[in-house]
């Protein structure tokens, strides 16, 4: 039998191998977690490294399309400034092209007055062509070298000048071109239906424009030298106490002569400076009966006849030709027909530049057909009339 103390001492060994075994797994698990530890740290440690990576990466690509952006802008600014200076070159090339060009014109373009100077010697020539011409040349030579030198001085066309040279003498030709340079004078023509033409100057002169009348032959015309106000805003032209028109246009009314109470008809009536003065020299009596054939021109004609207390008046929108199939047994007939215009080319120079012999021709035809349509329209029994103008 073992005695106490060997089993003592058995037990005693025993504890001591579970103590040495306990330290050593404590050791063991101490120096696992020491690596769990450290394993743990080289993680932490690799995902912040990973994180400064990227963030690092995407600083650096947004830094790569900023420079290509800073690039593209710089290429767009160097194409702007070359598309600049071409613009620039064109512009100045241009220039220097249009300089050169006027420049050559005005070298070979004769001085005026060298022109003007050779026009009076060509038609001295021409008025006495047998002692003056050079036998060298026709008078043919002659008329066209006046032609060319009147194309270039007043600046006509050379179709228009053979018409106006076979209308004229070379001389009266001269004078009728030379009186298209010089600006008409401002008239207007007093309407006698609201006021008198002494009343309306005196009231005029007050506003600061200066006049006198046309002349003699006129009651109602007034001629306009300066103003201080337009002449066609002021409160007596809104009123309706006169009307611009040009002293040629009273004539034909003058010469038609209307009566009170008559039958009268105005074929061309628009925009309305006869038909107003017809109506104030029928004292708004009678029948007035205002013809045109474009629908747009007889607004203005209605307007003026508004505007001048017009109310013996009928407006009508035909062709003139076929108004004899409307309209009879009239006392008095005005035609004031569609014309070329070269008698009023100091208004509109174009004239001079754009009417061909083709189109007089053209509007005398018209012409003939709308006297034709006024013969049938009057009254040829007429006991105060019976008159065409």
């Amino acid at each position: 039998m073992a005695s106490d103390s060997d089993v003592e001492g058995q037990l005693g060994y025993q504890d001591g191998e579970a103590a040495e075994e306990a330290g050593e797994s404590e050791m063991d698990g101490s120096d696992e977690e020491g690596e769990e530890e450290e394993e743990g740290e080289e993680d932490l440690d690799d995902e912040l490294i990973g994180d400064s990576g990227e963030e690092s990466g995407e600083a650096e690509f947004e830094e790569e399309e900023g420079d290509e952006e800073e690039g593209e802008a710089a290429e767009e600014d160097d194409k702007e400034s070359d598309v600049e200076e071409i613009a620039d070159e064109d512009m100045a090339t241009n220039i220097e092209d249009k300089r050169d060009e006027a420049i050559k014109n005005l070298l070979s373009k004769e001085d005026l007055g060298i022109i003007q100077m050779r026009i009076k010697e060509t038609i001295k020539i021409l008025s006495n062509f047998k002692e003056l011409r050079d036998d060298s040349k026709d008078r043919q030579t002659y008329m066209d070298s006046l032609k060319q030198d009147v194309a270039h001085c007043f600046d006509y066309n050379l179709e228009l000048l053979d018409l106006l040279f076979d209308l004229f003498a070379p001389s009266e030709c001269l004078q009728f071109i030379e009186a298209n340079e010089n600006q008409r004078p401002l008239t207007i023509r007093t309407n006698t239906l609201k006021t008198k033409r002494k009343d309306l100057a005196k009231t005029l002169i007050q506003r600061g424009v200066s006049l006198d009348p046309i002349a003699e032959w006129s009651k109602v015309g007034l001629k306009i030298y300066e103003s201080q106000v337009p002449i066609g805003a002021t409160p007596e032209y809104l009123a309706g106490h006169y009307i611009l028109q040009s002293p040629s246009s009273f004539l034909p009314v003058m010469t038609l002569a209307p009566q009170p109470n008559e039958r009268v008809l105005d074929m061309a009536a628009a925009p309305g400076g006869k038909t107003t003065y017809i109506a104030q020299l029928m004292k708004n009596t009678g029948t007035l009966v205002a013809n045109d054939i474009k629908k747009e021109r007889l607004k203005s004609l209605n307007a003026n006849c508004h505007r001048l207390g017009v109310s013996n008046l009928v407006i009508s929108l035909q062709d003139g030709r076929k108004l004899p199939n409307m309209f009879k047994k009239f006392d008095r007939v005005l035609l004031d027909a569609p014309c070329s215009g070269l008698g009023v080319i100091a208004r509109d120079p174009q004239i001079k530049v754009q009417k061909t012999y083709r189109d007089v021709m053209k509007l005398s035809h018209l012409q003939k057909e709308l006297i034709l349509a006024a013969i049938d329209c009057v009254d040829a029994h007429s006991k105060t009339g019976g008159y065409i103008v």
